[in-house]
């Protein structure tokens, strides 16, 4: 950071925490550490921390998060994982092939709640090949601590159990960091969950006053944070073109790995699309065969009136790099038959993004 400032002669950086305190004329005030800070707009970006969910005496508990897990010393022997989304899946296989025992608690239907039902079950098939467990359809209530390590209660369809282990992995989201920047000095709610209402261009309703990153809402990624500051600077310094219409990948980074952009055939189908849906399986493609990490597939859905790209799942070998593709095809806007006519080197896991659609 500090390197990055040196380029910008005119930036002052300032390490303290910063509260708005009111606003004086045309200017917001800010105290930040021991100063006072006046600005004529600001850019909040202060993130979130791990989210900690209503579970009984869990504050008495030693537990683990995505902040603190690499301050732990030793290796949990056995471990329960509360979450099964993007760091739920990522920490629980980490463990796993470290050595832990490790047993995975969603409290919804499925892993990846965002994906198609198949795609979740594959990925979950795939973890479950690893020896690691699952709890779905499991709500965590309560905690407590035993001579050597704890016990979790969890409610389910069939009655309460209790789930003894080492050591606790808490993973149930995110929480803005908008609960002590004195926002309320100014006239800016968060909504309950914290969340800073912007429109298209990133524009709080205080005049003045941006919002990027995690804090805004929507997907809670570093790659559309990192383009969050495309959009105020197209606003603040250039013709205001940039906007939040944009395609968002994301990727659960387990291995193999799962990548996602558009929509999931379920969301096509509950819009009410006309679609076509193809699926094409690692083990076809000779890259993945020479590389030996055949498991996995690409799903797409396409629309049928149009051909144009709705949405993908891509369960492979550097699924978030094949993932690009897609993006890169729905940016422009193109057909899905640009990639099918494509010509692509041979062997590489690319080709199987170009198979896929055969199967349509």
């Amino acid at each position: 950071t500090g390197r990055a400032n040196e380029r910008f002669t005119s930036s002052e950086l300032i390490r303290a925490h910063a509260r708005f305190k009111g606003k004086d004329g045309d200017h917001f005030r800010l105290e930040v550490g021991a100063r006072e800070v006046l600005a004529r707009e600001v850019v909040l970006d202060t993130g979130t921390r791990s989210a900690v969910p209503p579970i009984e005496n869990l504050h008495e508990q030693d537990f683990i998060n995505s902040e603190n897990w690499l301050d732990r010393p030793q290796l949990p022997d056995r471990l329960v994982v509360v979450g099964g989304g993007y760091i739920g899946l990522e920490m629980g296989q980490f463990y796993r092939r470290l050595g832990s025992e490790v047993t995975i608690v969603q409290h919804g239907a499925q892993i990846a709640g965002h994906e198609d039902r198949d795609v979740a079950d594959a990925l979950q098939q795939l973890l479950e090949d690893e020896r690691i467990g699952f709890r779905i359809g499991a709500k965590a209530t309560r905690v407590r601590k035993l001579a050597a390590g704890l016990a979790l209660t969890l409610d389910t369809d069939a009655g309460c159990e209790e789930l003894e282990a080492s050591d606790l992995f808490v993973a149930v989201g995110r929480q803005p960091n908008t609960d002590e920047q004195g926002l309320e000095t100014i006239g800016l709610a968060p909504d309950d969950e914290g969340i800073i209402d912007v429109d298209s261009r990133l524009r709080t309703e205080v005049a003045g006053v941006w919002a990027v990153g995690d804090i805004r809402g929507g997907a809670m990624f570093t790659h559309t944070s990192w383009d969050d500051y495309r959009i105020v600077a197209s606003q603040v310094l250039g013709d205001g073109s940039r906007t939040l219409d944009r395609v968002v990948p994301y990727a659960i980074f387990t291995e193999p790995q799962l990548g996602r952009v558009g929509m999931t055939e379920d969301e096509a189908r509950r819009a009410g699309r006309n679609i076509r849906v193809g699926r094409f399986d690692m083990a076809g493609n000779g890259k993945a065969r020479e590389l030996g990490e055949t498991r996995g597939f690409i799903k797409v859905v396409v629309d049928a009136d149009s051909c144009k790209l709705l949405g993908t799942a891509v369960l492979a070998e550097d699924a978030a790099e094949l993932v690009q593709l897609y993006v890169i095809l729905m940016n422009v806007d193109a057909p899905y038959t640009v990639i099918e006519n494509a010509v692509l080197i041979h062997p590489t896991l690319a080709e199987a993004a170009q198979s896929v659609f055969l199967t349509l």
